[in-house]
């Protein structure tokens, strides 16, 4: 007699709409005054903490080092997502 697995119930987060978890997701980031969201306010701060968390990467694992094509691929990805509808930046 062998029992077949229960099927793992959709809880919380899992259950919700990928829409409803936007907006929950949006309130996070409204939740903090601009003026206190230190990394929009300091490049330098942001920069800083990005190399320290580069450093704590053991080298075999960071993807981008490894594989130049990869990091120029996210590069574009990112700068054709940040820009703006109708800017002259080509």
């Amino acid at each position: 007699m062998t029992e077949e697995p229960k099927p793992k119930s959709k809880r919380g987060f899992a259950s919700m709409s990928p829409e409803r978890r936007s907006e929950i997701a949006r309130k996070g980031g409204k939740s903090v005054p601009a003026a206190k969201r230190s990394f929009s306010q300091n490049a330098d701060l942001a920069a800083r903490a990005g190399q320290k968390g580069g450093r704590n990467v053991a080298p075999e694992n960071r993807s981008f080092s490894k594989d130049s094509a990869l990091a120029s691929m996210a590069g574009a990805k990112g700068g054709a997502a940040t820009k703006k509808p109708g800017s002259k930046e080509p």
